[in-house]
C-alpha cells in the first residue's frame, strides 16, 4: 500500500492536499482505507478536468446540420427501407451456433431511486413470478444457449458499491442455471465528485473521498482493463449484445439484429443501436440522428437537452416526427472495435457534467452537510459517444412494447407498476396472435396480470405449443 507521504505529495501535485485533512484523527483502518482509496485515483488527469469542467466550461452548442436517421423500420415490409428479416435472422443464428456472440450488461446502479436497499438488478421485475432483473435477463440467455446449442458468455458490469453483492446474489441463485465460467464480473472506474465552485474533491466522510461512477461510456476501458476483452478474444467472440440493468423486456440477443449489424450493406460491424419512436417531441430520451462534423456526416447522439426545440417538433406529412429516433440504450458492439478503441493511446469519449446536491464533509468542523442546492460536480461518459468513430453505423427500429419497460422510478412513469403493464400488453398481444383469447376492459387494457418466461422464446411463434388449449380468465396472474 502506498504511504501517507507518497500520497501527500501526489495530492499535492494537484492541488487536493485536503483530503487528508483529518488523517491523524482516523482510526488505523480508516487511515489505510483512504490512502488506498486515493492511490486509486487518477489524481493527475484532475487538473485538465477542473480547468475544462469548473473554471472555463465551454457552452454546449448543439450542431447545426442535421438530418433524420435512416433507420431500419420494425416492419421488414415497410417501403421506407425494406429489408429481409428472415435473412438476417439466419445470419445472427449462425453467430450465435458459431460461439461468436456474448452478453454485456452494464449493472453498476444501485436501487435507491427505488425505495431498494442492493444492487437494482436484485429488484423485482416480475409482477407474477417475482423474478428479479437479473434473473430475467439469466433466463433469457438459458433459453438462447437451448436453442442455438453453444453458451452465450455474460460480462456484468458492477461498481465498485456493489460489486460484492452483485456476486454473492449470483452465488445464492446458482447463477440461476447458468454455467459460472461463462459469466464474468467487473469492475467500473470510479471518479472524483468535485465542489462546483472550487474544482475541490469533496470527502464524503473524513475517511473516505465522494466518488462518482465514469457512467457506461467507461465500460470500453473497463472491458479493457479488467481483461474481458482478452477473454472474448480467447473464447472467439466477435460481437457483444449491450444492454442496461433496468429494462427486463430487452433481447438478450436478438437474431435479426445481430445479424444486420454483421451483415447489412451499410454497417461496418463496428457498433449498431436499437430506436424507439418518440411519443412527441418533449420525451427525455436521446435522439439518433445524422450529423455532419468536419466535413464528415455520421451517426450521433444527441441528448434530449441539446436537440434543436425547432427541430424536435418538425413533422412528415403524414403527422410523424421528423427525428422520432429515440435511443433505448441497446447496442451491439464489434469486439474488434472495442480492442482498436481500447488500445490507442489517444483516445477518449468526452465527459458530461451533472450538478448534483453531494454531501460532503466540512472541512472546518468535520460534519457533514446535506446541500439544499447543487454543490458539486459528477463527470460521466456516455457509450453512445462512440459511435460516431465508426466507419458505418447503423439504426433498427423496434416496438416500445415488446422491447421496452424499464424500471427507473418508484412509481409513475418507468416504474415497476408501467413495466408490469407493459409485460402484460405484450405477453396478450402474443398470446391473441395465437388464437388465445385474452380479456380486456372497456378501455382496452388487460384484465389480467401476464408474464412471459425469457426462457421460452423471444417471438409468439416459440410460444405456440406451450399455450394450446389456454384459457385466461379474467384477473388472472399467469406466467407464460
Amino acid at each position: 500500500m502506498a504511504s501517507y507521504d507518497s500520497v501527500l505529495a501526489r495530492l499535492a501535485r494537484v492541488g487536493q492536499e485536503h483530503l487528508l485533512r483529518f488523517y491523524e484523527t482516523l482510526s488505523p483502518a480508516h487511515k489505510a482505507q483512504l490512502l488506498g482509496q486515493i492511490s486509486e485515483l487518477d489524481l493527475e488527469s484532475l487538473p485538465g478536468l477542473i480547468e475544462r469542467y469548473i473554471k472555463s466550461p465551454a457552452a454546449s452548442a448543439p450542431p447545426t446540420d442535421i438530418e433524420p436517421v435512416d433507420a431500419y423500420p420494425h416492419d421488414a415490409g415497410d417501403r421506407r427501407k425494406p429489408w429481409d428479416r428472415a435473412r438476417y435472422r439466419k445470419l445472427g443464428e449462425d453467430l450465435l451456433r458459431a460461439g461468436k456472440v456474448a452478453a454485456f450488461m452494464v449493472a453498476g446502479g444501485q436501487g435507491s431511486r427505488l425505495g431498494y436497499d442492493g444492487p437494482k438488478g436484485c429488484f423485482r421485475a416480475g409482477e407474477v413470478s417475482r423474478r428479479s432483473l437479473f434473473e430475467f435477463f439469466a433466463l433469457g440467455l438459458l433459453g438462447a444457449q437451448r436453442r442455438y446449442g453453444r453458451v452465450v458468455p455474460w460480462y456484468i458490469m458492477t461498481s465498485p458499491q456493489n460489486h460484492g453483492s452483485t456476486i454473492a446474489y449470483f452465488q445464492e441463485h446458482k447463477s440461476f442455471g447458468l454455467d459460472p465460467a461463462s459469466i464474468m464480473f467487473f469492475q467500473q472506474g470510479m471518479l472524483p465528485s468535485l465542489d462546483l465552485s472550487t474544482g475541490k474533491v469533496l470527502l464524503a466522510r473524513p475517511y473516505e473521498v465522494a466518488t462518482n461512477p465514469d457512467g457506461h461510456g467507461g465500460s470500453i476501458a473497463a472491458l479493457s482493463k479488467s481483461g474481458a476483452i482478452d477473454d472474448m478474444v480467447h473464447r472467439g467472440i466477435e460481437h457483444l449484445s449491450y444492454f442496461q440493468v433496468d429494462n427486463p423486456l430487452v433481447r438478450t440477443v436478438d437474431p435479426a439484429f445481430l445479424g444486420l449489424h454483421a451483415g447489412a450493406p451499410d454497417s461496418s460491424g463496428e457498433m449498431s443501436s436499437k430506436m424507439i419512436p418518440k411519443v412527441s417531441p418533449e420525451e427525455k430520451v436521446g435522439v439518433f440522428a445524422m450529423v455532419r462534423r468536419e466535413g464528415r456526416r455520421s451517426l450521433d447522439v444527441i441528448e434530449y437537452s441539446d436537440f434543436p426545440p425547432a427541430l424536435a417538433k418538425e413533422t412528415t406529412p403524414d403527422g410523424k416526427l421528423r427525428f422520432n429516433a429515440g435511443s433505448i440504450a441497446v447496442h451491439t458492439l464489434g469486439v474488434p472495435f472495442l480492442r482498436k478503441l481500447a488500445s490507442d493511446p489517444g483516445f477518449e469519449l468526452p465527459y458530461h457534467r451533472a450538478e448534483k446536491k453531494i454531501p460532503h464533509v466540512d472541512l472546518a468542523t468535520g460534519e457533514i452537510v446535506q446541500p439544499q442546492k447543487n454543490n458539486g460536480l459528477k463527470l460521466e461518459k456516455f457509450i453512445f459517444d462512440a459511435i460516431p468513430m465508426c466507419r458505418a453505423s447503423i439504426v433498427l427500429e423496434t416496438d416500445r412494447i415488446e422491447e421496452f419497460a424499464p424500471i427507473k422510478n418508484a412509481t409513475g412513469v418507468d416504474s415497476a407498476e408501467s413495466c408490469a403493464a407493459i409485460q402484460s400488453e405484450r405477453a396478450a398481444r402474443w398470446l391473441e396472435s395465437l388464437g388465445v383469447r385474452v380479456p380486456r376492459r372497456s378501455d382496452g387494457s388487460v384484465d389480467a396480470v401476464l408474464e412471459i418466461d425469457p426462457s421460452h422464446g423471444d417471438s409468439p411463434e416459440d410460444l405456440r405449443d406451450r399455450v394450446r388449449g389456454l384459457q385466461v380468465a379474467p384477473g388472472a396472474r399467469l406466467v407464460i
